[in-house]
């Protein structure tokens, strides 16, 4: 089993910017985890955000986020960052952190084993 804690969220004005965390603990230890972000809007189903591969050479992002969120990893921490940058209040949502086994980077939620409790993060215009 895999735990996943998300911090990091909070309240921000337009424009600003907000780093996520996810920390990993439980069986991570010699194994290859891509990891994930997601949100959910009230109201929305929950969409990608931004993913990242085992290694940390290979990312993708939602077309929404592009240019303004970073997704990173630090495989010594177990722990993978979302950096926010430029928020708009349509960035508002609960942001849930996700892992898989694998090596490559997965952008659908299905994809996921493994999900955190999510993070809240709302933007002020």
């Amino acid at each position: 089993q895999v735990q996943l804690v998300e911090s990091g969220g909070g309240l921000v004005q337009a424009g600003g910017s907000l780093r996520l965390s996810c920390a990993a603990s439980g069986r991570t230890f010699g194994s290859y985890y891509a990891m994930g972000w997601f949100r959910q809007a009230p109201g929305k189903e929950r969409d990608f955000v931004a993913a990242i591969s085992w290694g940390g050479g290979s990312t993708d992002y939602a077309d929404s986020v592009k240019g303004r969120f970073t997704i990173s990893r630090d495989n010594a921490k177990n722990t993978v960052y979302l950096q926010m940058n430029s928020l708009e209040p349509e960035d508002t949502a609960v942001y849930y952190c996700a892992a898989r086994t694998g090596t490559g980077y997965y952008i659908k939620g299905t994809d996921y084993t493994y999900w955190g409790q999510g993070t809240q993060v709302t933007v002020s215009s």
